[in-house]
């Protein structure tokens, strides 16, 4: 079976609905790099997330996926410190700079999305003149789309300003602040990223797996099936999503991912009754 695909908003591109967050390749080892990444795009992936300031993950990518660069929607972000230490600035000479050392790394001429990262507010974007910014840099050829990756509040304004082609959203069952806000993005015509749809990992300390035992999902999953494949299977239901960015550097998590996504989405009764209990113990979007 392959992987489910959707087309991204209305860039008219197809990607696949389960992507890859490549941040957990801050740092290599070099020989995993090149082994999961040739990997992934060899399992039919198509979407992959970066960002300036996730240390080598650009490097890597430009390093031993380059010479395949027409198989997979390449995402990176702008705004943050070229030099990887201080703030986010989104100033026009940052944001070019930025650009271009990423292209740099990744040894490509394009981006096929750029993302503002860290949330700016409106006012942030408006008193920098940051969409005309992009615009340039996308007439240039540089960029194929435009985006942010947002959380509430700035995120409604995002959507509301109608300028950008993609928002990439924090969401997940355990955390369901910015459900709502999927449709809307998905509504305005926007193509829509999920992270966080694992939520983590059940033992990186996250507290927000107390939320899991409290709803009993527990009742709810399949024989044999992981926490972690439910709370993707749950995400993977939402049905504005069109791709959600998993990351990892262990092998055998990245091919539970894999094998979970080809299983597709929950049956609709469950996905319903999952929500009932999260709602019921109180784990509620935002309004």
């Amino acid at each position: 079976m392959k992987l489910e695909t959707t087309e991204f908003g209305n860039t008219g591109v197809q990607v696949t609905r389960l992507g890859y967050g490549a941040m957990e390749f801050r740092e290599g080892p070099e020989d995993e790099a090149d082994s999961l990444l040739n990997l992934i795009l060899d399992s039919g992936i198509n979407f992959i997330d970066t960002s300036i300031d996730y240390g080598d993950s650009e490097k890597l990518i430009g390093k031993f996926i380059s010479h395949r660069r027409s198989e997979f929607f390449l995402a990176s972000k702008c705004g943050c410190p070229v030099d990887g230490d201080g703030d986010h600035i989104f100033t026009r000479d940052n944001i070019i700079t930025g650009i271009n050392q990423s292209l740099k790394r990744m040894k490509t001429d394009y981006l096929d999305l750029v993302q503002l990262h860290s949330s700016p507010s409106k006012s942030v974007i408006e008193e920098n003149d940051v969409i005309q910014t992009l615009l340039e840099i996308k007439k240039e050829g540089k960029v194929r789309f435009i985006g942010t990756s947002s959380v509430l509040p700035a995120l409604s304004d995002h959507i509301n300003m109608n300028v950008f082609n993609a928002f990439q959203i924090p969401y997940s069952a355990l955390n369901r602040e910015h459900e709502t806000c999927i449709t809307n993005a998905f509504e305005s015509g926007a193509g829509t990223i999920i992270r966080g749809g694992v939520s983590k990992g059940e033992f990186g300390g996250n507290k927000e797996w107390e939320n899991f035992s409290k709803a009993n999902l527990d009742d709810l999953l399949d024989e044999g099936e992981s926490r972690t494949s439910f709370l993707l299977r749950f995400t993977l239901s939402h049905p504005e999503l069109n791709t959600t960015i998993v990351g990892t550097k262990n092998l055998e998590h990245f091919k539970e991912n894999l094998k979970t996504a080809i299983k597709g989405r929950l049956p609709q009764n469950t996905y319903e009754e999952a929500k009932k209990r999260l709602s019921d113990k109180g784990i509620l979007p935002a309004n």
